[in-house]
């Protein structure tokens, strides 16, 4: 018995459908940068988890500054 009603043969006959269309150089490439990709994802989620304590607020500062105006320049017509 198979998956979901596919037996192992009818698998089997796809397999090799499937490798005789692309070939076996570029099923392994694809895996391969399928694998780094997955790699990649897994890594920057533990990366995400394991930040450093998050950023504290500052209550209270303001920061003092002030505005100019910036004349544009003349249109030329």
């Amino acid at each position: 018995m198979g998956f979901g009603g596919i037996s192992i043969w009818q698998l089997l006959i796809i397999l090799l459908i499937v490798v005789m269309l692309f070939g076996t150089k570029r099923l392994k490439s694809l895996g391969s940068d399928l694998g780094d990709a997955i790699k990649g994802f897994r890594k920057s989620m533990d990366n995400e988890e394991n930040k450093a304590s998050p950023v504290e607020e500052q209550k209270g500062q303001t920061i003092e500054a002030q505005a100019r105006k910036v004349e544009e320049p003349a249109r030329k017509d």
